[in-house]
């Protein structure tokens, strides 16, 4: 059933689908479509991140009411944490782009982002539009109200509570507000009305619900005469689904949030609050009161005289007999004065015409990925299922502008094959995230380009329109260029065709750690990505750093093939940090790009680029002991860190756990949310605890509390209670409470100074009651609150010691902040009575 309604949902927002296997619709599919045509509204729904969205909303007004609708989401959520990757900050928000692309895609909505960072939790708004830059953020909702001309714009949050919530949520209410009076405004942020025009939406809601008052109980007492009720939980029997079954399909796309959430069915009511503009007679209907027929537009009343008789008399048994029909229309759409309805009823037409046709037009490269100005094959597949007097006229590959005349009538379920060479251009940009570009500061990305603000990813430069006559009516439908293959597991795969540098570069570990003034060899990786690709590599380090060779010639063959350059790297005596840049040196152009691909089955193939660079980090630091065992959780580049200081960390299967098989460690380490996220954890957890009464170190880091909180009972030897604690702060004043202790001693010393430089957050969900056996080491808390002293706990059990802490070691170690690679060497040490000589020392 899934899979059905990702297909019917897909021809909706069709524009949107990226790198997807070309569609085919039922005439159920088209029947619903073409009411939708025959819909003039829009809303506008706004929250903070990824997840915030209430997709049973969204899919109300979108499949029950028909309006175009679209989320604009603040921010890509790139300050929160993935489950199901490594992947963290930028490449994270890459991931949860097209998370919710995919969600749109089942709820039929459209998507569409701010410029602002999620820099990780808020907790007041005074915080975050300080970080966000608050009039930059507010021009981009502007702007994004200009562009989408929402007559219904409806908020996630409570602008009137702010401090009550995620500052990045009570923040993305009070800019929706203050845009919804500005966007009408011609004096404000006047250079986007070179593009735009202004808009004024006509009413402004807040989606409230019992959580919003603390209880159903409160709810149900609560004032309701600002509010309008919809029943969300309608039937549609076309799609064999309820709405709350297609919303809970489209919030299941969050999986890097493990976010799989049930269907429901029956009866649900929205409830949305009104906050400004005109108020609505029926407190049933969001667009009561605002004319959303043909008759909104100038010419709309022929128009509507076609597709209505469409829509009375649809032929479910034979579609293409409304082609004539809906081509008539084509041609009045085209000729309307208001441009917006125009370009966007004439993509849904097309759209429509093409499925009545069963229309299959797909355009394949014959390589994955292409450079500036090289040639490529695009093999060419038409078939005409369905339709009479279609005719192939010619076909254009963008942005060359190379054309294939055709002249060939379509013939009737006849596949039509053929080729065409194309070429992309020297100047043309990259495929790569337009946001992650520029360098951009903690709480904004740098765009320069007005036209991609708001735009879910960056456009496909590489397009093929196919220039088809239908009813002797000339009519383009535009693809996406796209590669495929077959793989023996899954059958036929598509991902997006690319246009990447000549090559680019990568150094494997992002943060190296010299703990000595000895020299390392640093490999560094070049990647061809065409034939024949010669040129130079050198490596920029940071000053008193010294690097051999300082420049070397390659060249490489073959695309895709890969060559390792060795640079031998001296740091300084003394403690330094900085970074390294390999820059590659190609026909007179510099390159210094790292290519990140990520693939996971529910998203689209990423290809991201981004500045090749990496950390190193002069360090004094002691260990003790050697072996690490690391039970992966969440997803972090924990272990990696840790090699980098000389432990030898082995990965372990819980269910390889049994009691004396974790003798031979010297501690182990349990991931971030591994308690949330690994169910068999917890049966596992007797054997963890026998580790340390035995004498083993057991560290545990941060888990979840609440709705999605663990669920044991023996998470420590002795009681205690996680709470949803946190010091948002990365400079907030760190006390030490147990100064004399070994942890904060030993085998380095740990001094306020170690917790300079920290990025994001001090840490999360700390505990906030525990039994006497432990002993806090420290104490922070953020601007105006009481100190938090469970960041990291420490307890003597039997033997051995068992650690809890939620300091955010998971974001620090990977960014090379050096006070926390001593405070989690000391952890990992504790209990050594000495350090440790590393004879075979890798770090």
């Amino acid at each position: 059933m899934q899979t059905f309604f990702l297909r019917v949902a897909c021809f909706l927002v069709i524009g949107f689908a990226q790198a997807q296997k070309p569609t085919t619709y039922s005439s159920s599919d088209i029947y619903e479509s073409i009411k939708k045509l025959n819909f003039l509204g829009t809303a506008l729904y706004i929250a903070a991140h990824p997840d915030d969205e209430n997709t049973r909303l969204i899919s109300y007004i979108s499949n029950e009411i028909k309006a175009r609708t679209a989320y604009l989401s603040i921010t890509r959520g790139d300050g929160g944490q993935n489950l199901i990757g490594t992947e963290l900050r930028e490449l994270l928000g890459v991931i949860r782009t097209q998370e919710l692309l995919e969600a749109r895609r089942i709820d039929g909505g459209e998507q569409f982002f701010t410029t602002a960072n999620d820099f990780g939790y808020s907790k007041h708004p005074d915080e975050t539009l300080k970080l966000w830059n608050k009039e930059e953020v507010l021009k981009n909702v502007v702007w994004t109200i200009r562009n989408f001309k929402p007559d219904v714009i409806i908020n996630r949050f409570d602008h009137r509570t702010p401090g009550t919530t995620h500052g990045h949520h009570t923040s993305s209410a009070m800019l929706s507000v203050e845009a919804f009076d500005l966007a009408g405004n011609a004096k404000i942020f006047e250079d986007q009305l070179d593009f735009v025009s202004t808009w004024q939406p006509k009413r402004l809601f807040f989606n409230t619900s019992w959580w919003f008052y603390g209880s159903q109980e409160k709810f149900e007492k609560a004032d309701k005469s600002k509010m309008l009720q919809v029943d969300a939980g309608v039937f549609y029997p076309h799609k064999g689904l309820s709405n709350g079954e297609i919303a809970a399909l489209s919030r299941s796309s969050h999986s890097s949030q493990g976010f799989g959430s049930r269907g429901s069915r029956g009866t649900d009511y929205e409830y949305v609050e009104f906050l400004k503009g005109d108020f609505p007679k029926n407190k049933n209907n969001l667009f009561d009161g605002i004319n959303t027929t043909w008759s909104r537009v100038e010419g709309g009343e022929a128009i509507a005289s076609i597709l209505t008789d469409i829509e009375k008399d649809f032929n479910f048994k034979n579609p293409a007999f409304h082609i004539p029909k809906l081509v008539e229309a084509y041609k009045l759409i085209q000729n309307l004065k208001d441009d917006y309805w125009s370009v966007q009823k004439i993509k849904e037409i097309k759209s429509i015409i093409a499925a009545c046709a069963g229309l299959y037009l797909e355009a394949s490269a014959k390589n994955a990925s292409t450079t500036h100005g090289e040639e490529f094959m695009v093999a060419i597949e038409a078939v005409n299922r369905g339709g009479k007097n279609i005719f192939f006229k010619e076909i254009i590959i963008t942005p060359n502008q190379d054309r294939l005349k055709v002249f060939k009538k379509l013939e009737l379920n006849k596949r039509l094959n053929t080729e065409i060479k194309a070429k992309t251009r020297y100047l043309q940009p990259y495929t790569a995230p337009y946001w992650l570009l520029n360098k951009g500061s903690l709480g904004m990305y740098t765009v320069d380009d007005l036209n991609m603000i708001g735009k879910p990813e960056t456009p496909r430069a590489v397009k093929a329109t196919f220039y088809l006559v239908v009813e002797g009516v000339e009519i383009p439908f535009q693809r996406e260029l796209v590669y495929k293959y077959t793989d023996p597991k899954k059958g036929e795969i598509y991902q997006p065709f690319e246009v990447l540098p000549e090559a680019t570069t990568s150094i494997a570990d992002k943060v190296n750690i010299f703990a000595d003034s000895k020299a390392k060899i640093i490999p560094v990786k070049i990647k061809a990505h065409k034939k024949n690709v010669t040129g130079t590599i050198s490596l920029k380090v940071p000053e008193e750093w010294k690097v051999t060779p300082s420049q070397v010639s390659f060249t490489i063959e073959r695309q895709n093939e890969e060559a390792t350059i060795p640079f031998k790297i001296t740091p300084p005596a003394s403690e330094s940090e900085g970074s390294l840049e390999p820059i590659l040196e190609i026909n007179g152009a510099s390159l210094s790009y790292e290519l990140t691909e990520i693939n996971y089955d529910h998203i689209p193939k990423q290809s991201v680029l981004i500045p090749s660079v990496a950390r190193v980090v002069r360090l004094n630091i002691q260990t003790a002991g050697t072996n690490i065992a690391y039970i992966a959780g969440a997803g972090d580049a924990i272990p990696e860190s840790l090699q980098q200081i000389g432990y030898n960390v082995r990965i372990i299967d819980p269910a390889s756990i049994e009691q004396g098989s974790l003798s031979d460690f010297d501690a182990i380490v349990v991931g971030i949310r591994a308690y949330n996220v690994i169910e068999s954890l917890k049966y596992k957890q007797k054997h963890l605890l026998s580790y340390v009464k035995d004498g083993g170190n057991l560290i545990v880091q941060y888990n979840t509390s609440g709705r999605r909180g663990i669920d044991i009972e023996n998470l420590a030897p002795f009681p205690l209670e996680i709470s949803r604690d946190r010091v948002t702060d990365e400079n907030a004043e760190v006390t030490f409470l147990a100064k004399n202790h070994s942890l904060l001693n030993f085998p380095n010393t740990i001094t306020k100074d170690d917790f300079k430089g920290w990025v994001q957050e001090r840490g999360l969900y700390f505990p906030n009651k525990w039994d006497a056996a432990f002993t806090p080491l420290l104490s922070m808390n953020d601007k105006g609150e009481t100190p938090k002293q469970g960041s990291l706990l420490v307890a003597k059990y039997g033997k051995g010691n068992y650690i809890y802490t939620g300091l955010s070691f998971f974001r620090e170690l990977p960014a090379g902040i050096p006070g926390a690679f001593k405070l989690f060497a000391n952890m990992l040490s504790i209990g050594k009575d000495k350090v440790e000589k590393k004879e075979n020392f890798k770090g």
